[in-house]
């Protein structure tokens, strides 16, 4: 079935590029960056992990699908919509007190190393749009806004820097940016925004093709390559000043080709070779990309990356995206995260890497049956599903963008094992009970844990630009072993 267009959401969707678009191009009139002054700085904490690993289930992952299970009706022609909850039934797992969906058994063996937050929120934004929500919670700011607002992974890169100067600090696997719907849109956060594209990431769409971006194109010697480099910089320093973009930002780019070249001549590239991994190993995590792209961030965690982020992708109505055919969908994204997960994890653990790297499984909303955004939204319905009665399979999952709960679970990283936190209603609407975790607040969390504080500022347009939202972020300290 085509995609439907929602006027309402096309219309929010030009106004969203057009303010990114704005700022993109005051980013780069602006001057460099700077910390505020002495007077303003922060005292960072000391950092329980030196690795982040985002795992990012793009397109809206149904916590009551997944980690939230909540009462189970199996499908069957004229089954009442309003009575279903999830369409999976809940599996044990390592821990007592904790239960999951069926189809992550894998997951459900590493849950002791676990602490599982339930209690997610995130902002409502009226029309519920993929990526402004994606937007939103990659950088912690809710767009349009006047500056180009860094990536997680780019705050991580600038502060801390590079773990080991060869390889990138920010490392994005497996999202196009490039001809697929919303591609514009996903640029406007995989970026490193004012702070210069020496601390954006480093993308690489398709794990097994990794091995090709650190070397020279096909058919390019390495001295030919480094000519080319070499006269492209040149042309950066001879340009008028302010010409092709600020002082501050061709000096950036001049930094990302050293990278580039420090890179290339590294041992260490050979971390982004995946068919130089075992076949036992690599067989483990091929589930296509996403499982590849496990293996490539426990790699790169092994040589020395900062910031990870591997992603199932974001195409609007595919993977995590479903506006219907929802449990069918779900088993397939099951079968493609569950081992490489739990691998991912037990590999991490096996060489002693766990406790010193974060992992972070995260979506930007949750999903519904019944409801769009949270009750009494004015959110437009997306779901292509009847919310009556279901007539056949294709009706049968939960479509509706849901914000009112959702869950993130983390692994080592100085956080607790086997810990469950927060909690949500039994039965629709299916709100936050306890201990509600905000965007603002969970990256206060990440943050802190990275060992940088969340009122972290720079300035940027004469004013102060704070790490969390006005830096008032406060990390949830109960997630901490030592909290």
């Amino acid at each position: 079935m085509a995609p439907q267009t929602n006027p309402d959401i096309s219309f929010c969707r030009r106004d969203f590029l057009r303010g990114m678009s704005a700022a993109a191009l005051a980013t780069v009139a602006a001057g460099e960056p700077r910390p505020l002054q002495a007077a303003e700085k922060v005292e960072h904490p000391r950092p329980t992990a030196d690795t982040c690993i985002l795992l990012w289930m793009a397109g809206g992952m149904a916590a009551p699908e997944t980690f939230d299970p909540k009462r189970y009706l199996p499908f069957e022609v004229g089954l009442r919509a309003d009575k279903i909850l999830c369409t999976f039934s809940a599996i044990d797992t390592a821990v007592d007190t904790i239960k999951i969906s069926q189809g992550l058994e894998n997951v459900a063996k590493v849950m002791d190393r676990a602490t599982l937050i339930r209690s997610h929120v995130v902002a409502d934004l009226g029309n519920i749009l993929h990526s402004r929500h994606q937007y939103h919670w990659h950088t912690g700011y809710v767009p349009p806004q006047t500056v180009a607002c860094p990536h997680l992974g780019s705050w991580v890169a600038r502060v801390r820097g590079p773990n080991n100067p060869a390889i990138p600090a920010f490392i994005n696997i497996g999202q196009r940016l490039e001809g697929v719907g919303e591609s514009e849109e996903l640029k406007a956060f995989t970026t490193g925004g004012f702070f210069g594209t020496d601390h954006g990431p480093f993308n690489l769409p398709y794990p097994t093709d990794a091995v090709a971006a650190v070397r020279p194109p096909r058919g390019m010697t390495r001295e030919r390559f480094e000519a080319r480099q070499k006269k492209y910089k040149e042309l950066l320093k001879r340009s008028p000043a302010g010409e092709l973009a600020s002082d501050f930002h061709e000096a950036s780019m001049l930094r990302a080709i050293d990278n580039a070249h420090r890179l290339l001549s590294s041992k260490e590239r050979d971390a982004f070779d995946v068919t130089k991994e075992p076949k036992e190993s690599y067989d483990k995590y091929n589930t296509g990309r996403f499982g590849l792209g496990c293996l490539l961030a426990r790699r790169l965690t092994e040589a020395g990356a900062r910031f990870i982020e591997v992603t199932t992708e974001y195409v609007p109505f595919l993977h995590w995206d479903t506006h219907e055919n929802g449990h069918t969908t779900l088993e397939r994204m099951k079968r493609e995260i569950d081992r490489p997960i739990a691998q991912l994890v037990l590999d991490l653990e096996k060489r002693g890497l766990l406790d010193r790297t974060l992992v972070v499984l995260a979506s930007e909303f949750s999903r519904d049956m019944m409801i769009e955004g949270v009750p009494g939204s004015n959110a437009r319905d997306q779901s292509r599903a009847p919310s009556d009665v279901m007539k056949q399979m294709i009706h049968y999952g939960l479509h509706r963008h849901f914000t009112g709960s959702g869950s993130v679970v983390l692994f080592g990283g100085g956080t607790k094992k086997g810990f469950l936190y927060g909690a949500t209603a039994p039965e629709r609407p299916l709100l936050t009970t306890k201990d509600p975790v905000t965007i603002r607040d969970l990256h206060a969390t990440l943050f802190t844990a990275m060992g940088i504080s969340p009122r972290t500022a720079f300035d940027v347009e004469k004013r102060p630009f704070f790490a969390t939202e006005d830096g008032k972020g406060q990390p949830v300290k109960a997630l901490f072993a030592n909290g």
